[in-house]
């Protein structure tokens, strides 16, 4: 007889219901949730939350333990690295089951299990009612509003400094960005005005070089023409050395015919 024995075996083996659940343990940490029957969540919730429990103190036994259970390194890894830090300030509690619509063949009750920290939708609705819920148990009392019309007052001073430094702040930093303009803008400038003196330096350099190269050339052509100039008068010079000596010199027919006559 197993009366008072609440344990649910699945239908299963021993080591069969202990793997089915290491595994549906280790999917669940590492994509946070899962389809499963409402009878498997419930048995999966007894055995992981023991273990994200334990997760919360990261030492080297507290890690050999988790993994005597999940039989996965990168389900440990994520449970220790991500999950913990999530579930740090929740007091247990670490899944929900959402209930769905009773599966097709065997009508079985399914439901959709999850980790409650990693569901953003769920959160923000759950903030959203807590504000809710404390603005209705205010209660209006004039001895309180009087009581807290100091407090807003310096909250209203503290805001008002806050917000005047925040614009002096801001004039600072456009005073900067100005001042940061002006001295590229004056370096630029600057830049321009080397620029456009490197610039005619150089083209002064360029025209005296082109003048050398252009009276260089004209006193070469000088030079020629003087040399042809005194080569023709040097010429002109021997042909009127040779015309005259060719007038002084006689005439050897004339001197025979003088001989012939004697």
């Amino acid at each position: 007889m197993r009366h008072r024995k609440k344990f649910n075996h699945l239908s299963r083996t021993s080591s069969h219901r202990k793997a089915m659940l290491s595994n549906m343990a280790a999917s669940l940490i590492l994509h946070k949730r899962i389809t499963t029957t409402l009878a498997k969540a419930k048995a999966l919730r007894i055995y992981v939350e023991p273990l994200i429990t334990r997760s919360k103190v990261d030492t080297t036994h507290s890690r050999r333990m988790v993994f005597s259970y999940l039989q996965s390194k990168e389900a440990v890894v994520e449970l220790f690295r991500e999950v913990s830090v999530k579930v740090a300030n929740r007091p247990g509690g670490y899944t929900r089951i959402i209930k769905m619509e009773n599966r097709l063949g065997d009508n079985a009750e399914m439901c959709l299990m999850e980790l409650v920290d990693f569901n953003e939708l769920m959160l923000g609705a759950e903030k959203d009612t807590k504000k809710a819920d404390g603005k209705r148990k205010r209660r209006r009392g004039g001895s309180k509003a009087k009581a807290d019309q100091p407090k807003v007052e310096k909250a209203v001073v503290a805001e008002e400094a806050v917000k005047k430094e925040v614009a002096e702040a801001a004039v600072e930093e456009a005073a900067i960005e100005d001042a940061v303009v002006e001295e590229i803008v004056e370096e630029a400038v600057e830049e321009a005005v080397v620029e456009e003196a490197v610039k005619e330096e150089v083209a002064e350099a360029v025209v005296e070089a082109v003048v050398e190269e252009a009276v260089e050339e004209t006193v070469a052509e000088v030079k020629e023409v003087v040399a042809e100039v005194v080569v023709e008068e040097v010429a002109e010079e021997v042909k009127a050395e040779v015309k005259a000596e060719t007038k002084e010199e006689p005439k050897p027919e004339e001197d025979d015919k003088e001989k012939k006559a004697e």
